[in-house]
């Protein structure tokens, strides 16, 4: 176990039992964020997250990319703090709860895979951890492996869009537990941030090319325009 994944675990052991500071302005906190940052978090919220579902990748997004979601979303990955993963996918959930018309009960629940040498680098998937809270609350299926990253692909973000297919070409394929049995409904897929789509549309033509129907997907955050 590295010094990271060891901090991580520390982190959210401690904070079972103690008081411990905000990870984004290092006030005291009792919960996982200080009333204030949480307030700061939630000022990103989009006001109609729905509003990029009615399209041909249909995808429900929390909040905007930016300001103390950015940090949360930072801290989360980055900084050895796996315990944010809890209100901010729980908050995901609520939103997506108060969509009925969207939050059908026939759906399982895939989180985007990792690799694992970034995995273990890490100690642990965001997406993942955020497909737990989300399910808690809404109740549905989660199928942690339900897709396998196989390719160490670098960061989307700073690649142009040909460039970001070329990266993600043969990059995922079935995980063990659809190899082992398909879901008899339709999956939902979870990740932390959605920005070009090229991860999800990777991901969908996987599961659709062995008769799996993907529903749409549900992320925490976008940057204010989705470069599609």
């Amino acid at each position: 176990m590295n010094k990271r994944q060891w901090t991580g675990l520390l982190k959210s052991f401690l904070n079972l039992f103690l008081k411990s500071n905000c990870p984004l302005c290092q006030r005291p906190a009792a919960r996982e964020f200080c009333p204030y940052c949480h307030k700061q978090v939630q000022g990103f919220q989009l006001a109609d997250p729905s509003r990029f579902w009615n399209s041909e990748q249909p995808v429900f997004v929390w909040g905007e990319y930016g300001g103390a979601l950015k940090r949360a979303i930072a801290a989360l990955k980055y900084d050895g703090n796996p315990q944010l993963a809890k209100p901010l996918g729980g908050w995901l959930a609520e939103a997506w709860l108060s969509f009925p018309e969207l939050a059908t009960d026939n759906l399982t629940v895939v989180p985007i895979p990792m690799h694992q040498e970034k995995l273990k680098e890490r100690g642990f998937n965001q997406a993942e951890l955020l497909a737990e809270s989300f399910c808690e609350l809404t109740g549905l299926p989660l199928q942690r492996h339900g897709l396998a990253r196989v390719k160490n692909t670098q960061p989307l973000f700073a690649l142009t869009a040909q460039q970001r297919q070329a990266e993600m070409e043969n990059a995922l394929i079935l995980g063990k537990d659809f190899r082992r049995r398909l879901p008899r409904d339709r999956v939902l897929l979870v990740d932390d941030i959605y920005t070009s789509g090229i991860t999800v549309k990777s991901a969908t033509k996987i599961l659709k090319q062995s008769g799996i129907s993907v529903y749409g997907t549900v992320a925490l955050a976008t940057p204010k325009k989705i470069n599609r």
